[in-house]
Formats: structure tokens, sequence, C-alpha cells
């Protein structure tokens, strides 16, 4: 049981005198280094996994869980009785029958590589992703034949608002007695989406599925079906399942389409715990360092104590408090720190950028439009924990040098 005394002796050696104003000092920058750490940890955490959070989200919510693909150009004909069929697979929510082409959209002598994405209006109206993100206009002209709707940063790139009419100029062109010619069609812009990644609001658009199986020489048939699935974690049960039902086609889940992706981001996220985790390792030795200097420096002391009484835990004790209590008032003030800051990431990033002029967070390098940040009770628990067994480390071993300091040799060397 720590008594009282014990207390009062390890609160005093903290305050900082003239004698002891260099040991005072490494003290104050192992505090320093190990609130910088935790922080810092706690705050690049919390972007990593906010950011592969997001990323993920609207990745599944733009594209699926499962891609079944036509093995041959012709694409699938009979769709309806295929989606039928898949719909009434256990494990499934949706599936969605659509044509996926690259082309070229142009407009006013600009022009902008796109993948096109022939969709029916009532599927369109269900990716809530797209739906419930429209910037300007709405999905209720997307009934007519020629109507389209793109992502807000090519509207921005062409130039365009809805009502405007843009040509997609098909890869494959009409063979003429003159040799080919392009094959064009001009859409008009129903709505304009803002789905926060780059690389759809930059490069994907959609039109009538009937217009686009007549532009890309797929009449009766799409070139496949986009499936949504109850549990995403398991969609390695529906898959197998797919592989069974359905012949001829191509099958990519989620998980294999951003297998390097999600790969990397484990990676990074190890890496980085590391590298951060070294800095609060380099505090705790600076505690090592302080105490020892400390328990030099006090050893007369520590001599009359255990003369008047105090035994050999006392002692250990007195300095174990003393560490720990600048390991955990770094602990407790890091954690406050990154805490604030990683739930505020964004406005901190606006307020930085406002006074600098830079731009910390660009949108075409890293997909989305927002820094995004999520604090995980489990990761910020695992950091603490990281920090404190550190700093009882640290602590204990000069705490344990001055329990064992005999009394007699040290009033002997003073």
């Amino acid at each position: 049981m720590i008594k009282r005394f014990e207390w009062q002796v390890a609160l005093r050696y903290l305050k900082p005198s003239r004698k002891e104003g260099f040991i005072s000092l490494i003290a104050g920058f192992s505090f320093l280094g190990i609130t910088i750490g935790v922080a810092a940890l706690i705050i690049v955490m919390s972007v990593m996994s906010g950011f592969r959070e997001k990323l993920i989200d609207n990745i599944l919510g733009f594209n699926g869980h499962i891609a079944v693909a036509a093995a041959t150009q012709e694409g699938f004909k009979g769709y309806e009785a295929g989606v039928k069929q898949v719909r009434s697979l256990p494990g499934i929510k949706k599936a969605t029958p659509l044509i996926e082409r690259q082309a070229m959209v142009t407009h006013r002598g600009q022009a902008l590589g796109a993948m096109v994405h022939g969709i029916r209006l009532e599927d369109l109206t269900q990716k809530e992703i797209v739906a419930s993100r429209l910037q300007y206009g709405s999905l209720d002209s997307f009934k007519e034949k020629n109507a389209i709707v793109i992502g807000v940063r090519m509207a921005e790139a062409l130039g365009v608002l809805p009502g405007d009419k843009i040509t997609i100029v098909a890869p494959d062109g009409n063979s003429t007695a003159f040799g080919t010619v392009p094959r064009m069609r001009r859409f008009t812009i129903a709505a304009i989406f803002k789905v926060g990644m780059s690389q759809y609001d930059s490069s994907v658009v959609f039109i009538p599925l009937a217009s686009a199986q007549q532009f890309f020489r797929l009449p009766e048939a799409v070139t496949g079906l986009e499936i949504f699935v109850e549990k995403p974690d398991e969609v390695y049960k529906v898959t197998d399942t797919l592989h069974r039902y359905l012949q001829n086609v191509r099958i990519l889940d989620w998980r294999q389409a951003n297998a390097k992706f999600a790969t990397a981001l484990v990676v990074e996220r190890n890496v980085m715990f590391i590298i951060l985790t070294l800095i609060i390792l380099v505090a705790a030795f600076n505690i090592i360092s302080s105490l020892i200097m400390l328990v030099k420096e006090k050893s007369q002391d520590i001599a009359v104590m255990r003369t008047m009484g105090a035994t050999r835990g006392s002692i250990l004790r007195i300095f174990f408090m003393a560490g720990t209590l600048i390991g955990v008032g770094g602990i407790a003030l890091g954690t406050t720190l990154g805490l604030l800051f990683a739930l505020n990431i964004e406005t901190v990033r606006r307020g930085i950028e406002s006074l600098t002029g830079s731009n910390l967070f660009n949108p075409e390098i890293y997909f989305l439009s927002q820094l995004p940040a999520k604090v995980d009770v489990a990761e910020v628990s695992s950091i603490i924990g990281t920090a404190l067994v550190l700093v009882f480390i640290a602590t204990l071993l000069p705490a344990r040098r001055a329990a064992k300091l005999d009394p007699v040799e040290a009033l002997r060397y003073e």
C-alpha cells in the first residue's frame, strides 16, 4: 500500500530546483516526447482508419460487392431471366444489369476519358451514393432517351451545367467507304453528382440502359451484372454460389478487386504504428536517464530515509511514482490533444490551408474531397496501453536501483 509520505516525497522530487535544473529539463523533454508520441499515434491511426473506411464505403456503394462480367463481346442476352435467378439466391440483396464501356466525352473542344455506365432509372435511383448526392439537377429527366448524369469534377472541367449538351465518342467507329468514322451521340445533362472521390466525380457518367444498348451496339444485351449482398464481409460465400449457377462469366468480388489497396493500407498502418511508437520509446529512455540522475543526486536522501525506517519497497515506490507521473501525465495530455485533433481534423486542415495558402490534401491525389478521421476506441486503448507498458518498464529499472542502494555506502560516499 502506498503511504502518504511516499507521495509527498515523489511529488517533491518532481519539482524543479536550481541544483537539479538539468534533471528537470530532461524530465520535461520526456513528458513532451510522450505527449507528442501518443498524440501523433492517435491522429495518424484515426486518419488512416477513416481513410480506409471512407474509401471502402464509397467503392462498395458505387461499384457493388460483386461484379459479374460477360465472357464475350456480345454480352448477356436474355439478362432479365439471369437477374431474376441471381436475385433468388440466398445472401443477395440486389442485382442490377448494366453496360460498362470506355468512351470519350467532349464539349466545345474539351475532351475527357470516361467510363460510361448504362443503367435503368429505377436502379440508378436505388444507388444511394449517387441519388442522394446530386449537386445540380434531378433524376426526373433521366427517363429521356439521351439524358446523362455526370460527376461534379467532370462538369467543372467541361464547364457545363444541367441542360447543356455533351458528346460521347465511342472507341470503335462506323466503317464507311471513306474509312472508319467516329461514332458519336449528343446527350443532355440531367444531373450532376458529387460522390467525394475524384476518381468517380471526374470520369464516370450514367446514361439510360436503352441508350447504351443502342450506342454500343448491344441490342437486348448487357455487359454485366452488379450485385449487392447482405453481408459484404462474407461475400466469398455468395461468390462460391454464383460460380455454381453461372457459366462462362467472370466473377470478381470487392475483396479481390481491392486486394492490393487493402493490403497496402494494412502494411502502412502497421509501419506507421511502429515508427511513431519509437517516439514514445525515446521519451521512455529519457525517463530512465532522468531518474538515474535523480537517484544519484538523491542518494544521501535515500540513505537518510532508510536509516529512519523506510523499507526498500518504499524507496522503490517513491521513484516509481516519480517516473510514472511524468509518463502518465504525458499520456493523458497526448491522448486529449490527439482526440481533439482527430475529431476536428477537417477544421484544422482548412485553418492551416487558409493561413499558409497551401493545399494540404489534394483530392486528385488522395481520391477524397475531405480529410477523414475515425476514432477507434480499441485502437486508442492499444496506443495508451503500449505507452503505459513502455513507461512502467522505463520507470521500474532506476526505481529498483534506488531501492537496492546501500545507505552505509551512500553516506560514506557523501
